[in-house]
């Protein structure tokens, strides 16, 4: 082990679970070398930080478990878009296998675009199932957001192919669906479920704005998602209000 090179370990470390980096990490702590021991000191601060995460995850699998009952699912349920001047609102209920761990999960708002979109590759894999349930600028001008927001999630819940034993919820309540549900403030930092729905709503309802920014692309939709920036605004103040504008909710901005 003396005669390694610092290169060779770092390359072994790379190439092993954290599982298995765990026990080559304690062989290689009784090497002597400054160069090796700063190796294993930057691997153990990556192996705390694997362990950290995982614990993090499951305590927020732990939160489902608590409304489980007996082995009937879970479904999480959230939303994206309540604020923007501009967009649908878009919700996803989603129900994740019991043995599901996917490291990173979390709040899609604590999250990268990058990661997120990672996320949302797994996630959509890996579930039991999920639904989308999408209200446009029309519904949340004439019902108010809050009345789109709860019709959205309804939709995504009743078009589920699994029923599911109990519905959590960030923050709101489903009165059509006759299905047990748990309302939860900050659902989606933690309920390992709703955090998942958090990803599949967030993601969906960007590479919609995306597409709507190529269509009218005065506004900066690709980078602001519909929220109210200084672009989008003096996009609004110039050019007026495009077909996806909600009218309830720039009024302010436009004559």
């Amino acid at each position: 082990m003396s005669n390694e090179s610092v290169k060779s370990i770092k390359e072994r470390l790379l190439s092993l679970d954290f599982e298995s980096g765990l026990n080559l990490l304690k062989e290689l702590e009784q090497d002597e070398r400054k160069s090796v021991q700063a190796v294993c000191k930057s691997y153990r601060k990556k192996y705390d930080a694997y362990v950290k995460e995982l614990n993090r995850i499951q305590r927020m699998k732990d939160f489902d478990e608590n409304y489980s009952q007996g082995n009937q699912y879970v479904c999480g349920v959230d939303e994206v878009g309540r604020g923007p001047l501009a967009g649908p609102v878009v919700t996803a209920a989603v129900i994740m296998p019991k043995d599901s761990r996917i490291l990173y999960v979390n709040d899609s708002k604590k999250l990268s675009a990058k990661k997120r979109e990672e996320l949302y590759e797994i996630i959509t894999r890996e579930a039991v199932t999920f639904s989308l349930g999408i209200k446009d600028h029309h519904v949340i001008d004439e019902v108010n957001i809050r009345n789109a927001t709860i019709m959205a999630m309804t939709e995504a819940v009743n078009n589920l192919n699994v029923a599911p034993g109990v519905v959590i919820i960030d923050a709101l309540s489903l009165p059509e669906v006759d299905i047990p549900q748990k309302n939860v403030i900050k659902g989606d930092e933690k309920s390992y479920n709703v955090a998942c729905a958090s990803i599949v709503a967030k993601v969906t309802r960007d590479r919609m704005m995306e597409e709507f920014a190529k269509k009218y692309p005065n506004y900066g939709f690709e980078k602001n998602m519909g929220y109210g920036t200084s672009e989008h605004i003096e996009g609004l103040k110039k050019y007026g209000k495009c077909e996806i504008h909600r009218d309830t909710f720039i009024k302010n901005f436009i004559n």
